[in-house]
């Protein structure tokens, strides 16, 4: 390598003994002169150059400490968790990422979040995102805390897995194992038996990494309809206390953030369906923001730097040019075609129930890559149905029949699927559930006194359905191995529409910040 000292030197041609007098007349120069000048003014660009290779060697150095930093500090859970009986790998090139948020009060959380620091918390938020396959759609499904769900066989930290829970709310999966640290696995086991897809990617993020996000971004927009007060954040306080935030937009980041996306009373019917509103509308500003600041890799490290140090995620994001690598591969998904929905459901009690077959119908549009108008988004042209010869099933009328679908296998979805045929042939489903037992090989339809002509009716949808004759007054059809889900190969139906209950109620990241911010009473 030259050094400084050889930098300085002039030509070797030059007499050692003869240096150039300091304010010599100018005349002419030999042939050893002109290369030394030549030499003299090469040397200020040679040193620029040594400085500016320096810079990038440091530069490159940074990035790679940096890389190094992010690597160190992202948590991975143990895809050993995972159940032995997942949905197959779509043929989608679409992505499926889980995003858990969790209310653990450990590691510092109850500094933020209040209560005991001890407390490992359930899940305080979940969505499934489905990244469609032309990378230029995407949509959130929202699924309450409260929602009753089937909790799949679970592992637990000494290695044994847990049974089968039923009408189980579906936060309490994170808790399953009581672990500082939750159990993103049990979660993702349960949002994969409960939608039939298969999760990608699964990333949980607690309330300080969740403030350290909105800090880095400089603040996020947000909308109350109305003033918020002390005890609307914290309902046993005995007065209204302060005022928390005032009615209108705001800029919020840090703790405020995270109060503006947990409050729940003082506005609507303290539901957390009503929340889930907020939380979806904060979640599209906090996209607007990052669009607007350019999601280049020298933005996202700050993003993702301030992410890992409280973010657990699957080994499959488990570094940092993984996770930035996912992150730019969202970058040409459009603000317009970026969607937020909640799962189809219903009141049952003080709990949430999952509304079929509208849920089924939901998930089934994702699957194909179909967006919530209908369009294919699945980044090339849908093949050519083959013509074929009319099933004696598509005469099948169910005007005036009332059918409940229960599904015996351990195979998710089943039953939602079985509940939209029955619905597109005009059959009334009165709801949907897991059987008592999941090892049934052919499908039944169950009936009570005087129906049985109904139950034949139900069961010309299903071919080689047995009848069984039961006590009371009810219709079922139990799902069996035997029974082939519409979406299989051997089937081509008719794709159905989403439900316009949920395409009718969905928010685009570039709605009015202050719309559909309630639910129910006041809102």
């Amino acid at each position: 390598m030259t050094s400084t000292r050889d930098l300085d030197q002039p030509s070797r041609h030059r007499r050692r003994n003869t240096p150039p007098r300091r304010g010599a007349p100018d005349g002419p120069q030999t042939s050893h002169g002109r290369r030394a000048a030549r030499g003299r003014k090469r040397s200020p660009w040679r040193t620029v150059l040594l400085v500016t290779l320096a810079l990038v060697v440091l530069g490159a150095g940074g990035l790679g400490w940096i890389y190094i930093k992010l690597n160190g500090d992202i948590t991975t859970f143990d895809a050993g968790g995972l159940s032995k009986h997942r949905p197959a790998d779509a043929a989608s090139k679409g992505v499926n990422v889980l995003v858990i948020g969790s209310d653990s009060r450990t590691d510092g959380n109850n500094s933020l979040g209040g209560g005991n620091k001890d407390d490992i918390g359930r899940s305080d938020t979940a969505f499934l995102l489905h990244v469609y396959a032309d990378h230029k759609n995407a949509i959130a499904v929202s699924i309450p805390r409260d929602t009753l769900v089937t909790i799949p066989p679970c592992k637990l930290p000494d290695g044994t897995w847990t049974q089968t829970q039923t009408k189980t709310m579906f936060n309490g999966a994170f808790s399953v194992g009581e672990t500082d640290k939750g159990n993103p696995a049990c979660t993702q086991n349960t949002v994969e038996q409960l939608s039939g897809m298969r999760v990608d990617h699964t990333v949980v993020v607690d309330f300080k990494g969740f403030a350290a996000l909105t800090d880095v971004v400089g603040g996020v927009k947000v909308c109350l309809p109305g003033d918020i007060y002390q005890n609307d954040l914290s309902p046993s306080r005995p007065t209204r206390g302060d005022l928390i935030f005032k009615k209108g937009v705001q800029t919020v980041s840090g703790q405020k953030a995270l109060d503006y996306v947990r409050l729940r009373h003082g506005i609507g019917d303290g539901s957390d369906i009503g929340r889930i509103k907020r939380q979806q509308a904060f979640v599209s500003s906090l996209l607007k923001k990052i669009k607007s600041d350019g999601l280049t890799p020298t933005r996202l490290l700050p993003l993702a730097t301030a992410a890992t140090k409280s973010m657990t995620v699957d080994p499959g994001l488990g570094s940092a040019d993984k996770l930035i690598s996912f992150a730019m591969s969202l970058k040409d998904i459009d603000l317009h075609n970026t969607k937020f929905v909640t799962i189809p459901w219903r009141y049952e009690g003080s709990r949430v129930a999952i509304v079929e077959p509208d849920a089924a119908a939901l998930w089934a549009a994702l699957k194909d890559d179909r967006t919530l108008d209908g369009k294919n988004a699945g980044g090339k042209k849908p093949k050519a149905a083959a013509a074929a010869s009319p099933s004696p099933a598509e005469s099948v009328s169910g005007a005036g029949i009332s059918v409940a679908v229960y599904n015996g296998t351990q195979t998710t979805g089943l039953a939602g699927d079985a509940a939209r045929k029955l619905t597109q042939h005009g059959f009334t489903v009165t709801g949907t559930g897991d059987a008592n037992s999941q090892d049934h090989t052919a499908t039944v339809v169950q009936y009570g006194p005087g129906l049985q002509s109904k139950a034949r009716t139900v069961a010309e949808l299903f071919p080689g359905a047995q009848l069984e004759a039961i006590g009371g007054s009810a219709l079922n059809v139990v799902v069996g191995t035997s029974y082939t889900p519409s979406g299989s190969a051997a089937a081509s139906p008719t794709p159905s529409a989403v439900p316009s209950s949920v395409a009718d109620s969905a928010r685009s990241a570039d709605d009015n910040l202050c719309s559909n911010l309630t639910y129910g009473a006041g809102g």
